[in-house]
C-alpha cells in the first residue's frame, strides 16, 4: 500500500467461502482493515444483523450466496432468501450507513444461449438478463434488489470460479486423474475459468480507483470449454491431456440447466479513466491458471507444475 492510499475499513460477508477467504487475504496483505464474517457470524437474511454488522465500515463486499445450483431447483425460496432478500438487506444497511457495496453476481443471470460456441460474442455488462435456472433467477433478483436499495453499488459478475479454499473444478479433475485412467468432461459448455484471487484483486483495484457505481465483469480473458479446462489441469499435474475425453451435456444431465455459453465481456474495465487509475481486466485464463495451479491443486493428486519449473 502506498503512503497516500487511505486505509479503508472493509466488511466481507460470506468470508468462509472460496472467494471470501481470498478476499480477506488479498485485502489484508494490501494493508486494508478487514473484518470477515462467515455464515455463522452474519446471517444476511436478518435485516437487523446486517445493520449492526455494516456500522463502522467503508466498504462491504457481499460474497454470501446460496450457490447449490441443482438444489436451488427444488429449494428456490431458500435460495431467494439469501441471494435476493439477503442482498437487499445488506444494500439497505449500506445505504443507511454510507458504506460502498460490492455485490458479487454470476453468469447464470443470462440465458447462456449461443449457437456458435467459442466464436460467439461475450455478454456485455448491459445485456438483457434472462436466467434459465432457479439459481439464476434468484441472483438476477439480487442484482435488481441491490440497485433498488443503494446508489453506490459496484456489481461484479463472475463465473467458473476456482480457488485453493474449497471444492472446485480443477481439484476435482486432478483427483479423478489420480484414480482413473481416463475421464469424460463436457465440451459443449463454454466460459471463462477465473481464479478467486484475481477477482479479489479486481475488487480492491476498483474500490481504490473510486470506480463509478455500475456493473463490471470479473472474469478472465479468453474462453474455453470444460473439456479444454480439464486438459489444462491434466498438463498442470503432469498427466497426458488425451486422458481427458470429450462428451456432451446430454450425457451428464443435472437438475439445473447449465449455460452452453456464458463468456462475459469486459467493456467497463476498458474505460480510459479506469486504465489511468491502474485498473486492468484479469489476464488470459490459461496464463492465470498456470500461475494459480501450484496453490489450487496442492494435495489434490498428481504433482502441480511449479511456476519455477
Amino acid at each position: 500500500m502506498t503512503t497516500t492510499e487511505p486505509r479503508r475499513r472493509w466488511l466481507i460477508a460470506g468470508a468462509g467461502g472460496m472467494l471470501g477467504v481470498d478476499l480477506v487475504d488479498v485485502l489484508t496483505v494490501a494493508g486494508e482493515q478487514v473484518t470477515g464474517l462467515r455464515r455463522d457470524g452474519l446471517d444476511v437474511r436478518d435485516p437487523a444483523a446486517c445493520r449492526r454488522a455494516v456500522v463502522g465500515h467503508d466498504v462491504v463486499v457481499n460474497a454470501a450466496a446460496y450457490t447449490a445450483v441443482d438444489d436451488a431447483e427444488t429449494h428456490e425460496a431458500e435460495a431467494f432468501a439469501v441471494n435476493a432478500v439477503g442482498a437487499a438487506n445488506l444494500a439497505r444497511a449500506c445505504a443507511r450507513s454510507g458504506a460502498r457495496l460490492v455485490h458479487v453476481s454470476t453468469d447464470y443471470v443470462f440465458d447462456g444461449d449461443a449457437e456458435s460456441g467459442t466464436s460467439a460474442s461475450p455478454y456485455a455488462e448491459d445485456a438483457p438478463l434472462d436466467p434459465q435456472s432457479a439459481y439464476g433467477r434468484t441472483k438476477a433478483a439480487g442484482e435488481w434488489a441491490v440497485r433498488a436499495e443503494h446508489d453506490d453499488v459496484l456489481l461484479l459478475r463472475t463465473a467458473w470460479l476456482y480457488g485453493a479454499h474449497g471444492r472446485c473444478f480443477p481439484r476435482t479433475i486432478a483427483e479423478a486423474l489420480a484414480s482413473r485412467e481416463t475421464i469424460e468432461v463436457v465440451d459443449d459448455q463454454v466460459g471463462q475459468p477465473t481464479w478467486t484471487r484475481d477477482v479479489a484483486g479486481l475488487v480492491l483495484a476498483l474500490v481504490r480507483a473510486d470506480a463509478l457505481a455500475g456493473t463490471y465483469h470479473a472474469t478472465s480473458r479468453g474462453m474455453t470449454s470444460w473439456h479444454g479446462f480439464a486438459q489444462q489441469v491434466a498438463v498442470a499435474v503432469g498427466a497426458d491431456p488425451e486422458r481427458v475425453r470429450p462428451t456432451t451435456s446430454e450425457a451428464f444431465r443435472r437438475a439445473a440447466p447449465r449455460p452452453p455459453f456464458s463468456a462475459l465481456a469486459h467493456t467497463s474495465l476498458l474505460a480510459d479513466v479506469l486504465r489511468e487509475r491502474g485498473v486492468t481486466q484479469i489476464g488470459d485464463w490459461r496464463e492465470r491458471f498456470t500461475e494459480a495451479a501450484p496453490e489450487v491443486l496442492a494435495g489434490a493428486g498428481g504433482r502441480p507444475t511449479s511456476r519455477r519449473d
